[in-house]
């Protein structure tokens, strides 16, 4: 925390000083899978406790990797979810090769720069107040100390539950 803190160049808590923001777009990169989404939460959580201005200025962005590579001879589609390979597969007929990447590093460095690095190409989602307070709330609920929120959401989720990366 500290050196993102350093990174940004703008204080924290009493020290915050907007004008001295070093960048203009922050991105948060993490792998597209439910440990990245851990990650996501505990860093809207943290921006959103002590870097909201940051939020609320439309600086915070979430680089969006993909999780799937749908490749059929030298036609390729990178998709982000379940729901993005299905349609790839259509399109791009049966007999297709499915890649799925458990996390960044095992993208290719082209694809890597071609699906989350390049300016041009890559796709960035804008943190909103709302996904942050959303963020926080998560974290409070999963993370906090009281012991009932969290069995609650455990209990009405787990059935839910298709894919588990262990």
């Amino acid at each position: 925390i500290r050196a993102i803190i350093t990174a940004l160049g703008c204080g924290v808590g009493a020290d915050f000083d907007y004008s001295k923001l070093r960048y203009s777009r922050i991105i948060f990169m993490m792998d597209a899978d439910v440990d990245g989404s851990h990650i996501k939460t505990l860093l809207l959580t943290l921006f959103f406790r002590h870097f909201r201005e940051l939020i609320e200025g439309g600086h915070v962005y979430i680089a969006m990797p993909p999780l799937y590579r749908v490749a059929k001879g030298k036609k390729e589609i990178y998709a982000l979810n379940d729901a993005q390979r299905d349609a790839a597969i259509k399109e791009l007929g049966g007999d297709v090769y499915i890649q799925r990447f458990k996390g960044l590093g095992e993208l290719n460095p082209e694809q890597l720069w071609k699906t989350t690095m390049n300016p041009e190409t890559r796709t960035l989602q804008q943190v909103t107040i709302e996904d942050a307070i959303e963020a926080d709330r998560l974290f409070v609920e999963l993370m906090g100390d009281e012991v009932e929120p969290r069995r609650k959401f455990i209990e009405e989720n787990a059935l839910r539950v298709k894919h588990l990366d262990v």
